[in-house]
């Protein structure tokens, strides 16, 4: 974990850097060799959790020199296919973005030994397969703090896609959140089974708007653009999720979760550019940078002192592991 998180500190040079069209790394050899192929559940410019993993592939390729490839919309069914056609071609670093590439990762990576696979927010390990997973639960659980406390009705809904496990810890982390603020607040909750069917998120989200919910979140990744249209139609609030989603409707998403996943792919990366890269499971959140909230941008004012002084407050104990949000992987009531 160590060298992980040396990784984790120098990132922050990346993002202050415009202009970076260098095919040399900091060290000033070159990695134009380095192929690194990205597969994506949806598409890349879906405005959240697809499109944040994208401008880390744009991260390597401006750093590192490397030479990207990336498939969108790639299925659960075609997922290993699309994982041997990557290792047939030579790629060094094999991406997979989200939970469901972990078995189809190991079923390949033992074909080939000499590719590195990376699975975000899957639990397989290998000798050269590893999982980057993060702790979204820390920032949903703020978002459920902060969606209780603007709540007028005691009411508040949670559209999520799929159930894997990476899924329903940042569900029930906003339930958490909320119940401390509220220990009777009504909470909706919804898994449409899909990243990608936004009308489907909005179906839902109209559901728990007619049944009371008067703040809606969710992590649906290009679905999730469903729920905040249907709070923003309606005239309630909403919360976003992967990225600062008030540029998506500035009157209706009052802040948002934010997964710096360019920090994990371009560590993964650069471990395997400087020969360190290790199979295993690393898990990274708040305290590394990882996890994040978005400002309050138009809500500043608008959001009692008391409410972000609670938030403020809790996000530092994360950060200082004074406060630690359980992993609950089964969905509760």
């Amino acid at each position: 974990m160590k060298k992980i998180l040396v990784s984790l500190l120098v990132v922050c040079m990346i993002f202050g850097v415009t202009g970076c069209g260098s095919s040399e790394n900091a060290a000033g050899e070159a990695n134009a060799s380095v192929k690194v192929a990205l597969a994506l559940t949806g598409p890349a410019n879906d405005g959240g959790w697809n499109a944040v993993a994208y401008e880390g592939l744009k991260v390597v390729e401006e750093e590192f020199g490397a030479e990207i490839s990336y498939t969108e919309n790639v299925q659960a069914t075609d997922m290993e296919a699309v994982f041997t056609d990557y290792a047939a071609q030579g790629y060094d670093v094999v991406i997979g973005h989200g939970f469901q590439f972990g078995d189809p990762a190991l079923k390949v990576g033992e074909k080939y030994p000499d590719t590195k696979f990376v699975c975000i927010e899957a639990t397989a390990e290998g000798e050269n397969v590893a999982s980057y997973a993060m702790k979204c639960k820390e920032g949903s659980y703020l978002m459920g703090v902060l969606a209780a406390s603007m709540s007028k009705t005691g009411s508040i809904g949670m559209v999520s896609g799929l159930e894997g496990p990476s899924l329903i810890k940042i569900v029930e982390g906003y339930k958490i959140g909320a119940r401390e603020v509220n220990p009777d607040i009504k909470i909706a909750q919804a898994y449409t089974g899909s990243f990608t069917d936004i009308a489907k998120a909005k179906e839902a989200a109209m559901a728990m708007i007619n049944g009371g919910a008067d703040v809606l979140s969710h992590c649906a990744n290009q679905a999730g653009m469903g729920v905040i249209k249907a709070a923003e139609e309606n005239g309630l609030l909403a919360t976003g999720d992967s990225y600062d989603q008030n540029v998506i409707s500035e009157n209706t998403v009052m802040c948002s979760t934010v997964y710096n996943v360019p920090i994990l792919i371009r560590a993964a990366v650069k471990d395997v550019i400087d020969g360190t890269f290790e199979g295993g499971i690393h898990e990274l959140g708040m305290k590394e940078g990882v996890i994040d909230i978005a400002p309050y941008n138009g809500f500043e004012d608008k959001i009692p002192a008391e409410v972000k002084d609670k938030i403020a407050d809790l996000k530092s104990k994360i950060i200082s592991g004074e406060v630690v949000v359980p992993d609950v992987v089964e969905i509760t009531n």
